[in-house]
């Protein structure tokens, strides 16, 4: 996304209130305010932060195993099962860095557009997750205005939303989430 500078070669609207530094004071208030925050263990552990790559990891896997085994019993070809794809994509405060050691990962699944929510997500990807022993507290919440698979893997909470896109194969990229117009020809509830 590209910056627009105003005619006064600043960003946004109005000029900036200041253009220096922080101060030593201010720098050791961070330092203290981030200890704080340490202590009161509200920054996760180093090792709960790779077991959430992990767990992120091993729902993507699942994810893409789902779409290939729906396609294929849904009857499409071989070549079009091998090209068949799903791909997650985190949100919320976890991609922002801003997460608990306790929050639950924002989750969204997108998949092609033959891979309907109600048959494909809830039911199919869902039996897959139940029949997982790393999965516990599965709950499909289908008719809620955001519809939603919470449950965890591993220990670690994970809403999972789904969404269709007007594509047959959907790309690994995550350029496929940027234009709108691949949403046009989803499924509308998703």
């Amino acid at each position: 996304m590209s910056k627009v500078k105003n005619n006064n070669g600043y960003h946004g609207v109005t000029e900036p209130i200041s253009l220096s530094g922080p101060t030593e004071k201010y720098l050791m208030q961070t330092d203290e305010v981030e200890k704080y925050l340490s202590d009161a263990r509200l920054y996760e552990r180093q090792d709960e932060a790779i077991l959430r790559e992990e767990v992120l990891g091993k729902l993507d896997q699942t994810v893409k195993a789902w779409i290939k085994k729906a396609t294929r019993i849904n009857g499409y070809g071989e070549q079009f099962v091998h090209e068949a794809n799903a791909k997650t994509f985190t949100f919320g405060s976890y991609c922002l860095g801003v997460h608990g050691p306790d929050a639950d990962i924002d989750t969204l699944c997108v998949g092609p557009r033959h891979a309907t929510r109600n048959e494909y997500f809830f039911r199919w990807l869902h039996d897959i997750l139940a029949e997982m022993p790393e999965v516990s507290e599965l709950h499909p919440v289908p008719d809620a205005h955001v519809p939603v698979l919470g449950f965890k893997i591993n220990g670690v909470s994970i809403d999972l939303l789904y969404a269709n896109l007007a594509h047959a194969v959907i790309p690994e990229s995550r350029e496929i989430m940027i234009h709108y117009k691949h949403r046009k020809d989803g499924d509308y509830d998703s």
